[in-house]
């Protein structure tokens, strides 16, 4: 296939090209710069652009190959932005070896983002009934505000977000929920025991109590893909001095979630747990689990374009989630790699092309029909 030989340098193209989340690293470029190189690309391709930017310098970019009409659309969708270089050297001056590409965001995701590129523009030759919508995104890594903008703007029938999965078929994924425990105590001179209450040595209590929890949460009931949720402790402050008793200390907490479980239900179980404590919670932040079933059209038109594959759940979260929740049943599929925010970062190119295959195929049998 022609587009084999191009797919290597592609990938180089964009690894080359820094788009570290500032959020993330305050230097980083963000994604200016690859959506004008990846909007220009999929402009030459023949597709319909479009450029969401909801927040200034922070843009992604929708490619939209029309169909004929009357057929279902299928939306492709990748991130842009990357972590920060860490301890990589020469982070985006890729190296091409033994059927590899190495630098940052070679495997997270710029291979992917180098896939769906090619599948629009070998896709014209498909004659297909439905769009194939192509989002490049920006922001994944930290708040999805590429993908939450673009969903705003654009509806498919069917997705395929393609994070790296190493060539199995993702249905199903974690969400997390972010909450805040603070505990009340009364400030005091540390000596004057008889006026100062410890917040902190409530927190103790709590944080003793989310132990259990855990326990309790992983030897309960168990989804068939991702097992069960879980809650850790990620963050705790409190106390001003040695000599003076803390009025206050703060936990922040991660609880994973599976389907069934959402940011409600988890506040309800940090509630009960400090029913007998001067405490209150509240929830920072909610990002959903996902659950497409197996035998989804979706799942069985992928799943017959990668010759049966391996279907798998995964317990971080990815902006499949974002797409279910719109209404766009969506699935993740994507290429073979290894060090995703390490130091040593690489995809492998046959992989990338299985995967191009694969896109097109499926768009074959879901916007055809």
């Amino acid at each position: 296939m022609v587009w084999s030989v191009a797919i290597e340098s592609l990938i180089a193209d964009l690894v080359a090209i820094e788009s570290v989340n500032p959020d993330l690293v305050a230097s980083g470029s963000g994604e200016t710069a690859i959506a004008q190189f990846v909007a220009s690309w999929l402009r030459d391709a023949g597709l319909d652009m479009e450029i969401v930017e909801p927040v200034p310098g922070r843009p992604s970019v929708v490619g939209v190959l029309r169909g004929s009409g009357g057929g279902p659309s299928l939306m492709l969708n990748a991130h842009m932005d990357t972590v920060g270089a860490g301890g990589m050297a020469d982070a985006f001056s890729p190296v091409v070896r033994e059927g590899r590409v190495y630098g940052r965001g070679a495997c997270d995701m710029k291979a992917s983002l180098a896939a769906i590129m090619v599948t629009a523009r070998e896709a014209a030759t498909l004659r297909l009934k439905g769009d194939l919508i192509v989002t490049a995104v920006a922001d994944e890594e930290v708040a999805s505000l590429g993908t939450f903008a673009v969903l705003e703007k654009v509806h498919a029938d069917f997705g395929i977000v393609t994070e790296p999965t190493e060539l199995s078929l993702c249905l199903a994924h974690k969400g997390f929920v972010w909450l805040e425990v603070e505990t009340q105590g009364v400030a005091a001179h540390g000596s004057r025991a008889d006026h100062g209450v410890d917040a902190i040595a409530h927190m103790g209590r709590v944080l003793t109590g989310v132990l259990e929890l855990d326990s309790r949460l992983r030897h309960g009931p168990r989804h068939g893909l991702l097992g069960t949720g879980s809650i850790h402790a990620s963050l705790i402050e409190g106390g001003q001095e040695m000599s003076t008793y803390p009025a206050h200390c703060i936990a922040k907490l991660e609880r994973r979630t599976v389907p069934g479980e959402n940011g409600a239900s988890s506040l309800r179980e940090i509630q009960q747990l400090i029913a007998d404590e001067p405490a209150t919670a509240r929830v920072m932040l909610e990002r959903p689990p996902s659950e497409v079933a197996a035998d989804h059209p979706l799942a069985r038109a992928v799943a017959h374009a990668a010759g049966d594959p391996v279907l798998t759940g995964v317990a971080y979260w990815m902006d499949m989630a974002l797409l279910n929740a719109a209404g766009i049943p969506a699935v993740a599929y994507g290429p073979s790699g290894e060090g995703e925010h390490a130091d040593v970062e690489w995809v492998d190119v046959a992989s990338v092309e299985k995967c191009v295959e694969v896109y097109l195929r499926a768009a074959e049998l879901l916007c055809t029909r």
